[in-house]
């Protein structure tokens, strides 16, 4: 199932973004198991990296991408030139044809939607309210899709929400995670399965400590904790 990954990463890596080799095989694999017509989700696109990942994946297996950003104009977001820069790294990429791109936020999106979904990969705003709205996207995956989210046991609003959501909830198991990327299913968890999500919150306290040494300049000490990089732990 990895045949075919090397190539994708080589297109991807060079374009800006934070989601690791690791990270990006997960998002290939997920997506080489799907069939002939289905559809991938992606929110939170940024650049392009993850989404030329999926689309390379989507491909092989006849499936397609639809990327769903509102490239917010500003400092932080980039805003046209982003969108730009996206659309670009994906025509260089040869996966144009496989993305459909939506330039809407997510939460304004998600209520209009009625297309069936096969994978959905979440990596948009990292506040509890938003990310809890996109877990809602999954009301449209096909029994058993799996969701994989970007950011989760890392960023506070994205784990509080998977704690609210998944932990004591009932829609979705907790299967695995590369880093900060987990992977979900949409089936009713077990005890076991809640089990296994109390089990990252120690990664998760660790990594709000980086964070809090890294904002008070402290990355000396970060690195004791094997953190060897100015950027948050992704």
């Amino acid at each position: 199932m990895t045949d075919g990954f090397e190539e994708a990463w080589s297109l991807a890596e060079p374009v800006k973004g934070w989601m690791t080799r690791e990270q990006g095989l997960n998002l290939w694999t997920a997506a080489c198991r799907l069939d002939k017509g289905d559809l991938i989700v992606e929110i939170g696109s940024h650049q392009g990296r993850s989404t030329i990942v999926l689309a390379t994946a989507a491909r092989t297996v006849g499936a397609t991408v639809v990327a769903v950003d509102p490239f917010v104009d500003g400092r932080l977001f980039g805003g046209s030139p982003t969108r730009q820069r996206f659309e670009a790294n994906l025509k260089a990429a040869g996966v144009d044809d496989v993305v459909e791109l939506v330039a809407e936020y997510s939460t304004k999106l998600r209520p209009r939607w009625t297309r069936p979904i096969q994978l959905l990969y979440i990596d948009g705003k990292h506040d509890y309210w938003t990310y809890t709205d996109d877990l809602r996207w999954s009301e449209h995956l096909t029994g058993g899709g799996e969701i994989l989210v970007h950011d989760c046991f890392s960023s506070i609003g994205v784990t509080l929400g998977t704690l609210a959501k998944v932990l004591f909830g009932r829609r979705y198991t907790y299967l695995d995670r590369a880093t900060s990327m987990a992977r979900f299913r949409l089936t009713p968890p077990s005890p076991k399965d809640r089990l296994r999500v109390i089990a990252q919150l120690p990664w998760f306290l660790r990594n709000v400590g980086i964070k809090i040494l890294l904002r008070l300049r402290l990355a000396p000490v970060a690195k004791i904790f094997g953190h060897d990089s100015p950027y948050d732990p992704y």
